[in-house]
């Protein structure tokens, strides 16, 4: 397959936006995409999660399995840091993010608080393309105001939002590694979305997830298409064609179709509940 690599010119500007604004940040909020959590995970913030506490908000968890939703919270819970899963395009599903907010930062609410002072609370939301950030935060402010799109790169600049009398958000547009070097990770982000489709070999990228669902239990794809998979992926996809009737003048199988429905079936749950990135044993 042919190497994936995604980092246009804005993202290079929005890194800078989030080291101007970090010194003024009490915590982060860093969404992940439940169904592949380590993938979204841009070893570039290593260096602020260190330093500050941390809601890991695992969203579309309605789209993996649970499970490994759960061994995910785990890992990512510690001393400094909180593992949520939710599905923000549900109302309110978000409201368990501000009581942690609230528990992780208690000792400077506290502080301010024993003097007769107020504080706010200052929130970064951090995250790759298309994990629902911008869905997450305007479940969390009950409005419709920041701007949220199916695809990569809808957020472009930094937006702050009050949430109530005690936090304030700031949404960062999604932001990928410079150098996409696991292409493992690279196929994971462009499964989800989280990588510009114009970039991404829909074709070879939908043979490549049939191998993998695969590898991960075949039933995936066979109580979806009705077919045993095999261990060709484009073999795979012919056969998807085949079973849904996407086929040409002659009989000829469509695979540009094929591909995009593979692609979408993933995407939409419809291959069931998902989760491709493991935790290890270690973690």
């Amino acid at each position: 397959m042919a190497v994936i690599n995604w980092y246009p010119g804005h993202m290079t500007k929005s890194i800078r936006m989030i080291e101007d604004n970090i010194k003024l940040i009490d915590a982060l909020v860093y969404v992940l995409d439940a169904r592949i959590p380590y993938s979204c995970i841009n070893p570039d913030f290593t260096r602020y999660i260190q330093k500050l506490p941390v809601v890991y908000a695992l969203n579309k968890s309605d789209l993996a399995d649970p499970v490994e939703t759960e061994k995910w919270k785990k890992a990512l819970t510690s001393e400094r840091s909180v593992a949520l899963s939710l599905d923000s395009t549900v109302s309110k599903s978000s409201s368990a993010i501000l009581s942690a907010i609230k528990k992780l930062c208690g000792s400077k609410i506290d502080k301010f608080a024993a003097k007769g002072v107020k504080t706010t609370i200052k929130v970064m939301v951090l995250g790759v393309p298309n994990t629902g950030k911008s869905t997450l935060i305007n479940n969390l402010i009950g409005k419709a105001k920041a701007i949220t799109g199916n695809k990569a790169g809808v957020t472009r600049g930094k937006q702050w939002f009050k949430v109530n009398d005690y936090v304030e958000i700031l949404d960062t547009p999604g932001t990928l590694y410079p150098k996409l070097i696991n292409q493992r990770i690279a196929r994971h982000l462009a499964y989800v979305g989280s990588i510009k489709e114009e970039v991404v070999d829909i074709f070879e990228l939908s043979m490549e997830l049939l191998t993998e669902l695969s590898s991960l239990d075949g039933n995936i794809i066979k109580s979806r298409y009705g077919f045993e998979p095999t261990e060709s992926g484009e073999e795979n996809l012919k056969l998807v064609a085949k079973s849904r009737g996407f086929l040409l003048r002659g009989g000829e199988v469509d695979s540009e179709r094929a591909s995009s429905a593979v692609i979408e079936d993933f995407r939409k749950g419809r291959l069931g509940k998902i989760t491709l990135d493991k935790v290890k044993e270690d973690d």
